[in-house]
């Protein structure tokens, strides 16, 4: 590579020992500036960032799309363009050899970059069941992109211009092991059910669907199905149908063992355990009456704060 080019990059953390510095690494041939938004670790996260030349702040977390919206408005970015990474995604050489070679050099309209992530799950490229490749939006010209306003699944969408696609490689490759993906799942699945409990009840501000947004046409499409038409089938016969057009239809069972298990736990596991969150939420909102009642009661269910002060 010829040297950085004019790119922040914002990583999101809490106890991220394990993989940041790993994330690091791979950035910083092309990152001109590097922020890592940490959320009060207890780990060594902070100092493994310092020590590797990131500038870290520190926020209070609520949820992904607060905190990614805080470090866009809050950190000192000085560059053209803006990249949103995951402490454990890795940016392959190939896509570090494109940044550098093409994104100097768009036209002023294109203002967003979309990428071709891989899920990496137990060593293995999942490379079937609709799982690759996953296209999001992921770097954007500084000021013409925001963050949807959600508990789960959130993505970014342009204010103006358009994307276009590079295509090198964009890993989401975790170290950690299963008792840490439930555990994670289980978090994401109480935060996704709280999302689909206030579209039915219209309980807090959320921003308005992707379909009307510049973004990626694939996130669109499957917010649009969502939202319309797996939501509102009964969870016991959508996660089972869900998971049969995964492994069975879009070919998942050609991931081998490592695949089965990413399949049943991503695919119907944890679809299962959204739709028995979102039932046992309604059950509970249904026995209150006032809005603070309400809250008490989703917060006490999902472990999620609703104010964010």
């Amino acid at each position: 590579m010829s040297g950085r080019v004019s790119i922040a990059v914002l990583i999101l953390t809490y106890n991220e020992s394990v993989h940041l510095s790993r994330a690091l690494r791979h950035i910083s041939g092309f990152a001109r500036e590097i922020f890592v938004i940490d959320s009060y670790s207890t780990d060594t996260t902070v100092e493994i960032a310092q020590a590797q030349g990131a500038t870290v702040l520190q926020h209070k977390f609520q949820n992904h799309a607060k905190q990614m919206e805080w470090a866009i408005e809050n950190a000192p970015i000085s560059t053209d363009w803006v990249m949103r990474l995951d402490a454990d995604e890795i940016v392959e050489q190939d896509l570090a050899e494109e940044i550098v070679k093409r994104l100097p050099n768009l036209p002023d309209d294109v203002t967003g970059i979309n990428l071709n992530r891989k899920t990496i799950f137990q060593g293995k490229f999942i490379r079937f069941g609709g799982r690759y490749p996953l296209k999001l939006l992921r770097i954007w010209r500084r000021g013409k992109a925001r963050i949807e306003d959600r508990w789960m699944d959130e993505h970014m969408y342009l204010t103006e211009g358009h994307t276009l696609d590079f295509a090198g490689g964009f890993a989401d490759h975790n170290l950690f092991d299963l008792t840490y993906f439930t555990e994670k799942h289980n978090r994401y699945a109480s935060r996704e059910a709280l999302d689909v409990l206030n579209q039915r009840m219209q309980l807090f501000d959320a921003q308005s669907s992707l379909a009307t947004k510049e973004t990626v046409q694939q996130a669109r499409v499957k917010r649009m199905l969502k939202e319309l038409v797996y939501n509102r089938i009964p969870y016991e016969i959508s996660a089972a149908a869900y998971f049969f057009y995964r492994y069975v239809v879009l070919l998942g069972f050609l991931d081998g063992r490592e695949g089965f298990n990413y399949h049943i736990l991503q695919g119907f596991w944890y679809r299962f355990l959204v739709g028995a969150k979102l039932r046992e939420l309604e059950a509970a909102v249904r026995t209150v009456s006032t809005k603070e009642e309400i809250y008490k009661e989703i917060e006490r269910l999902t472990r999620q704060r609703l104010d964010a002060d």
